[in-house]
């Protein structure tokens, strides 16, 4: 009896170890040991060869890649959350199924965005610079230095209330904060009674009554900009908004004006619109104690990547061996 052939398998960024130890246990896998992003032309050339591509949110997996994939490319397995790097349709069309990386990032990520909610308000990082960067501005304790604001109390609005949403509303709550949310749909009576949460149809009617935005939708073409000039110029002047989900789904130029204007008192942010490019408008504010920026790095946890390299394995075998992989996205999702 012959040995069955494994699935050659491309991997476009370094991955733990542990997962990429597993990797080439079960598959023919092509490591990217340096973590060299990979170009465009590399794309091509993997697709033309792989059995599976391994993408990250980093790679752009569109219409024109896949026109080019060779008949043997069967699954992209997306070690991410987010598919919007992905032309699922086109996907499709060239019988390739298409997986991704759901419900092992929540809780990190919602972590990470409560840790923005404390930061902004209570200026943790302006604390923290004058200490490291500016040491011997520190004369001591005063009543009326370093001022923030009080977290209990006030009213978050939650954009986009799915796992993640629900899981920052979780948080919130134990906070002090009165939850508000907006979504496509309602959440649970079961879950709008636990989190005594307030439900808004309307986003900019929530967005004039909250003191906290927190923006925890997914990215797609109906979100592309859904917090724009309008809505912003809706928020109260000593509001403020922390985006964890996309730096697509808030109107960057239009934030930094409000910011700049005083319109908005402060804003958290862990991903940008031209990412890894920053504009540096926001650098400055930063630099001034406007805002708080990080690098995309509200999943980075070793424990979540790991998790995400387990799914990516799990819906590798489960295609290879017939079946539907547990996390396959469906065409249209968007």
């Amino acid at each position: 009896m012959t040995a069955k052939k494994k699935p050659k398998v491309y991997i476009t960024r370094k991955l733990p170890d542990v997962v990429e130890t597993r990797m080439r246990e079960l598959f023919d896998a092509e490591l990217n040991i340096d973590d060299t992003p990979r170009t465009q032309p590399e794309l091509v050339a993997a697709v033309k060869r792989a059995d599976v591509l391994v993408p990250t949110l980093t790679d752009r997996i569109d219409a024109a890649l896949i026109e080019q994939a060779g008949p043997q490319l069967k699954l992209i397995a997306s070690f991410s959350n987010g598919i919007d790097h992905i032309d699922i349709d086109a996907a499709a069309r060239h019988g390739i199924t298409v997986t991704n990386t759901p419900n092992v990032l929540t809780e990190d990520t919602a972590d990470m965005t409560m840790a923005l909610i404390l930061a902004v308000p209570r200026r943790l990082i302006e604390g923290a610079n004058i200490l490291t960067d500016r040491r011997g501005e520190w004369a001591g304790w005063s009543p009326t230095w370093m001022l923030g604001r009080r977290i209990s109390g006030k009213r978050i609005g939650i954009v986009g209330m799915g796992r993640i949403g629900t899981a920052v509303a979780r948080r919130a709550k134990a906070f002090g904060l009165s939850i508000h949310y907006h979504n496509r749909k309602r959440v649970s009576t079961e879950t709008e009674e636990t989190l005594e949460a307030t439900y808004w149809d309307s986003l900019d009617q929530m967005l004039a009554r909250v003191d906290i935005v927190s923006v925890n939708c997914p990215s797609t073409p109906a979100t592309f900009h859904l917090l724009s000039a309008r809505r912003l110029a809706l928020m109260q002047p000593t509001s403020y908004i922390v985006n964890t989900a996309r730096g697509s789904i808030v109107d960057e130029t239009a934030l930094i004006k409000c910011l700049r204007e005083d319109k908005i008192a402060g804003a958290g942010l862990d991903v940008f619109e031209n990412e890894p490019a920053v504009n540096p408008k926001l650098v400055k504010l930063a630099s001034e104690g406007k805002v708080v920026l990080l690098p995309h790095m509200g999943s980075a946890t070793l424990e979540g990547r790991i998790d995400m390299g387990d799914k990516v394995v799990i819906n590798i075998r489960t295609f290879f061996d017939g079946h539907r992989p547990p996390d396959r996205v469906l065409p249209g999702r968007t």
